[in-house]
């Protein structure tokens, strides 16, 4: 637990979920989602979740606030404890599963593969609730898939975040075939070019990109991408994220894409029991429902 400085205390007493929450009549949603995603972020998980989902599904979001945050990693390090008070106050409402949009977090932590996966289940069985962050959720989902040899589009992601998640996913156990992000494939000529886009970008660049990752890594098992990158793709040039796009880039690929947010959305899905109800891209596509 945290107090309001961000310290870290101990509870003198073992935390209990509100028995009432376990009655589905006392609750909105059959399921309810908890989302949290980094500080100065406006966040599509809710609403992108939301709208494959049945109608049994609520979501809530919580945008962690730091006010001095400027997306470095070692903030991310140093208030790493905000994603307890998170998972603490969703609990506490009564929600049934929680997720961590955003792919840097478990690297920035220092925790390594086996450290953050401990400290998941440690968060799922102190608050009664499960727990999921995106950058685990990608290494689960690989798994299921029996992938072993990956290719990562980096997106817009700063070397530093795009070479902390290879080395979580070689730590992991995959085969990191290539990796690079938007710079160093050759789309803009510099990171800060990049930078500048904040995190959306024009629509033809998904493929172009894509494309680009399978020429450099043509015996990838699956072809991934960082974050949640944005492409004004959608109707009306509406920013879409990889998640609407997998269909397609599959299509083109012949391969399985799993993006940060794919995963995490297929986590949250699994362990809930449930699936999309709209068409969506092989992982997502894997799951059945058990309602």
């Amino acid at each position: 637990m945290v107090d309001e400085n961000n310290k870290v205390f101990i509870m003198t007493q073992p935390y209990q979920k509100l028995s009432h929450w376990a009655n589905p009549a006392n609750k909105l949603f059959r399921y309810q989602v908890g989302f949290t995603c980094p500080p100065q972020d406006y966040d599509a998980a809710p609403s992108d979740f939301l709208r494959m989902s049945p109608r049994s599904v609520g979501v809530h979001g919580w945008m962690l606030h730091l006010p001095e945050y400027r997306h470095r990693l070692d903030q991310r390090r140093d208030h790493f404890s905000l994603l307890e008070d998170f998972v603490h106050c969703m609990a506490n409402n009564g929600v049934d599963a929680c997720g961590q949009v955003g792919s840097n977090w478990v690297h920035a932590s220092g925790l390594g593969v086996d450290g953050i996966r401990d400290f998941c289940n440690r968060m799922t069985d102190t608050y009664q609730t499960p727990f999921h962050m995106a950058g685990y959720a990608m290494v689960e989902a690989l798994r299921d898939m029996n992938v072993e040899k990956v290719a990562l589009n980096a997106a817009y992601h700063h070397p530093s975040w795009w070479q902390g998640t290879v080395s979580f996913l070689i730590e992991a156990g995959f085969d990191v075939l290539w990796a690079g992000n938007f710079h160093d494939q050759g789309w803009f000529t510099t990171q800060e070019e990049v930078n500048d886009c904040i995190w959306c970008f024009d629509g033809d660049l998904a493929e172009k990109s894509f494309a680009y990752v399978a020429e450099q890594a043509p015996d990838a098992d699956a072809y991934l991408i960082n974050g949640m990158c944005n492409f004004r793709s959608g109707e009306d040039g509406l920013a879409e994220r990889p998640l609407h796009l997998a269909p397609a880039l599959e299509a083109m690929l012949g391969k399985p894409v799993v993006g940060h947010d794919i995963a995490l959305y297929w986590r949250l899905y699994k362990t809930l029991g449930i699936a999309p109800v709209t068409p969506q891209g092989q992982l997502l596509s894997s799951l059945t429902t058990m309602e």
